[in-house]
């Protein structure tokens, strides 16, 4: 299969639906107002990040398949599978309801919500819970998919997902007026209906009697053990990504997370480059450093180039023109208070994009534990940094340490990476 083509299903699987979102943003600011958005940036943060109770899962269900269907075990396939998904689904379920202890705390304390928005937040949240055992679930049939490389059957799946996390939460607006009830009730239908159509394309992919094959407690420990180290990035990694909007509700108010959230949630689409093609470039090097570490060290260094060659004009324009663009999307009052930010953020972006490929290889190589040690090491740094800089800086400070951590980052798996990739 073209890792190229690959790739183009890849960004349109994530590009698409930030168009959409590129019209419905304003929409939602306008009309629910800035607090209320910045809370719904934090329940899609939220179920984005409680998927780290996959427990790696979905990562590690693409390394071992691809790899048996190399090495032409595929009777092993459907036990894995079952495995996995069983797992996930478990996992799921306790991450959804911690989720849901939470969401009063949350709601009414920690976030620093504004009274009048407090018992709705507290009241998404628990809703939003319902959608963590779903977000899991999925992770690992996306999973088996990637393995196969149908990456336009994800990527058709991914295109409607993200366009209903967009669209309905206008739509609903539109119809039912500002609730952010309703809003988040229509996501979680909407990654149910989502789930059920993996399952469907899965079925056709996975040798038949998959459901009836055996589970494995050897296949669970066999995934785990790439899948836990897996799971300690998944823990760390979006909890650096999200981690900041949380700490500066805490620190300046809910009101000042809108300012730095949604330049950053537009800028974080660049990103689809990189994610794209590493997307597709995991299952391909997994196998190829099995049996071909020659052109798998080739597959890694062209990789790097075009992303490199990507990403540096395209951070360069945000950057010169970020005033001017946030001006004629969002208005000026906003721009004057979010343009620094993403001119900062714009080198950031450039570094954790060229990541990408490192950390890839890295896992392709069966390492989880290389980038999960990475993680904690970079966290411990990262948060004594964010707390000084937001009270030393306000919202630039944040931008500056997310700067700061994915350049230490960058270099980190560079290193790691070249180890991998020569043994």
């Amino acid at each position: 299969m073209s890792l190229k083509r690959n790739t183009v299903w890849n960004l349109a699987g994530t590009g698409l639906p930030f168009l959409l979102g590129a019209v419905t943003i304003p929409y939602l600011v306008k009309h629910i107002g800035v607090e209320a958005f910045g809370i719904l940036t934090l329940v899609w943060a939220l179920i984005g990040y409680f998927s780290l109770f996959d427990f790696g899962l979905g990562r590690a269900l693409t390394q071992q398949v691809a790899s048996c269907l190399t090495s032409n075990d595929q009777s092993r396939v459907p036990h894995l599978v079952k495995s996995g998904l069983i797992f996930t689904a478990v996992a799921g379920i306790f991450g959804g309801f911690i989720l849901a202890i939470l969401s009063g705390e949350l709601g009414h304390n920690w976030l620093k919500v504004s009274l009048s928005l407090q018992e709705d937040t507290a009241r998404c949240l628990l809703i939003a819970a319902l959608g963590i055992p779903l977000t899991t679930v999925t992770t690992g049939l996306r999973g088996v998919l990637e393995a196969y490389e149908d990456f336009k059957g994800v990527n058709l799946l991914r295109i409607g997902l993200g366009a209903a996390n967009f669209g309905l939460p206008a739509l609903s607006v539109m119809f039912f007026g500002p609730s952010l009830t309703l809003i988040v009730i229509t996501l979680i239908v909407t990654r149910l209906i989502v789930l059920g159509a993996h399952v469907l394309m899965m079925n056709r992919k996975v040798p038949k009697g998959w459901i009836k094959s055996k589970s494995s407690t050897k296949d669970v420990k066999g995934l785990l053990s790439f899948g836990i180290w897996m799971t300690v990035s998944n823990i760390i990694s979006p909890l650096m990504v999200t981690a900041d909007r949380f700490v500066i509700s805490a620190i300046l108010g809910a009101s000042a997370v809108a300012y730095y959230t949604v330049p950053f949630e537009v800028l974080i689409r660049v990103l689809v480059v990189p994610a794209a093609l590493t997307s597709a470039l995991f299952p391909r090097l997994a196998s190829k450093i099995r049996d071909d570490i020659a052109e798998a060290n080739i597959l890694y260094r062209n990789s790097i180039k075009i992303v490199a060659a990507v990403l540096l004009p395209t951070c360069l324009i945000i950057a010169i023109g970020s005033y001017w663009g946030i001006s004629l999307w969002l208005g000026k009052d906003f721009a004057e208070k979010s343009w620094i930010i993403v001119s900062v953020m714009s080198l950031g972006l450039l570094l954790n994009g060229i990541a990408f490929v490192p950390f890839a290889a890295v896992q392709a190589a069966g390492d989880a534990k290389i980038t999960a040690r990475l993680h904690i090491f970079e966290l411990l740094i990262y948060v004594p940094l964010l707390f000084l800089f937001l009270h030393l800086f306000g919202l630039i400070g944040a931008a500056i340490v997310w700067v700061i951590r994915v350049g230490l980052d960058l270099v980190l798996l560079l290193i790691f990476a070249k180890k991998s990739l020569t043994r």
